[in-house]
């Protein structure tokens, strides 16, 4: 039992814990998938696609841009939302294997 041990740094382990925490979510997970097919989208073309109320997925995307999971880039009247950093899109391969779900 001496050679077990946790093979990730605190650091890490913490900033996993406070994106899980945002993410988990239908609506957040969804729009991750999304953004991972199309890498820039508006609030519009989000919405046309999750069919939910603009003010709830406004409220959805504040708080992952809060969070540092995607952020916007403003082209004329337009904000386009990303992903800040895609490798966050390996929680869709994980959900799609996943068995129990």
């Amino acid at each position: 039992m001496s050679s077990l041990k946790v093979r990730v740094d605190q650091q890490k382990l913490d900033r996993a814990a406070y994106v899980l925490k945002c993410v988990a979510h239908p609506v957040r997970i969804s729009i991750i998938d999304l953004l991972e097919q199309r890498e820039r989208l508006t609030v519009s073309e989000l919405q046309a696609v999750l069919q939910i109320e603009q003010s709830l997925l406004s409220h959805h995307l504040t708080n992952m841009r809060d969070k540092g999971i995607v952020d916007t880039q403003r082209e004329g009247k337009k904000m386009h939302y990303f992903l800040t950093d895609t490798t966050i899109t390996n929680i869709i391969d994980c959900i799609k294997g996943c068995k129990t779900f």
